[in-house]
């Protein structure tokens, strides 16, 4: 299933045609393609640049180009367009959303907080620019700890990733952190059992884990951390083989930088939702300037807040 959906059905010559007009348009809109970590590896090797969610925020932030081609899932996109609210952000597919940011509206975040009045709220960067509205700072999984050391309450809301939530709990003791129950499916979908199973085919491997994952999966990892923190270590590491717990987009990335070294993605591990940009998606975005990226301006002001927070911690 996985190389059904890393494989469109192009031709090389069909390929090479479709890159070459979206790199001409791209130039005549003056337009900048930035890509997670999970993308088909087609969209990875178009991108201006790659990276996780915050990286991404930061290079959003940080350019001068006038339109952004964001090749991720709606909340990605919607966090460029609070960081950049005179560009245009456009979606190559709209419809690629995030079952996780689904599982908390803004209604469901403002009864959480009724329930525990007074605590400052964390919302975690995969969320709707309506739910970070309502949030008083934001974090990625690379920095749930700093953001969290930052406040100065004891008790501090995070929503929605539970797992997160846990694994940031363990690395701040001194806080109490209540927890929403939302999760990522393709995280949820690594099992203990499946990491063991490559550890005894593959001893050598080093595992690496995203937060997301289950406890029971973290404890059998030698390093946990974000998709930015796996590109880091993979490239600074010894180590000439790794298993890799998050979703299996990223190993494309890791052996086109680290063509040394050999990894071991988990194939349950997969998001169709971010492999619902193509390269035809892209071309018809650029070319009609589709999938435009608006927010309510009062929803966008507020959000816009939670995210610059999160950006000013460095």
């Amino acid at each position: 299933m996985a190389q059904t959906l890393r494989k469109q059905v192009f031709t090389m010559a069909d390929q090479s045609e479709l890159v070459e007009e979206i790199n001409e348009l791209k130039s005549q809109r003056h337009a900048i393609i930035l890509a997670h970590n999970y993308q088909l590896p087609e969209i990875q090797d178009i991108a201006d640049a790659l990276g996780d969610s915050l990286g991404l925020s930061r290079q959003a932030a940080a350019t001068d180009a006038e339109t952004i081609v964001f090749c991720g899932v709606h909340f990605m996109a919607e966090s460029a367009k609070l960081l950049c609210p005179d560009k245009t952000v456009l979606m190559p597919d709209t419809g690629a959303g995030c079952p996780m940011a689904d599982m908390i509206t803004a209604d469901q975040l403002r009864e959480f907080k009724a329930q525990h009045p007074g605590a400052p709220v964390v919302a975690y960067v995969n969320t709707t620019a309506a739910v970070k509205a309502e949030s008083d700072i934001c974090c990625t999984s690379s920095n749930s700890v700093q953001v969290v050391r930052s406040l100065p309450e004891e008790t501090i809301l995070f929503v929605p990733d539970i797992n997160l939530g846990d694994w940031t709990q363990e690395q701040v003791p001194e806080k109490n952190i209540i927890r929403y129950p939302g999760h990522c499916a393709p995280h949820l979908n690594i099992r203990p059992e499946f990491i063991r199973r490559l550890k005894e085919e593959h001893p050598e491997a080093v595992v690496m884990a995203h937060p997301e994952c289950v406890k029971q999966v973290r404890d059998l990892a030698d390093v946990i951390t974000s998709t930015g923190g796996m590109v880091k270590f993979a490239a600074e590491t010894d180590a000439k083989e790794m298993i890799v717990g998050t979703e299996q987009g990223l190993v494309y990335r890791l052996q086109q930088e680290n063509p040394d070294k050999t990894f071991y993605p988990i194939q349950q591990a997969l998001c169709p939702n971010m492999k619902k940009t193509t390269l035809p998606k892209v071309l018809g975005a650029l070319k009609n300037m589709t999938g435009e990226i608006t927010i309510a301006p009062e929803v966008a002001d507020k959000a816009r807040r939670s995210v610059e927070r999160m950006i000013e911690l460095g």
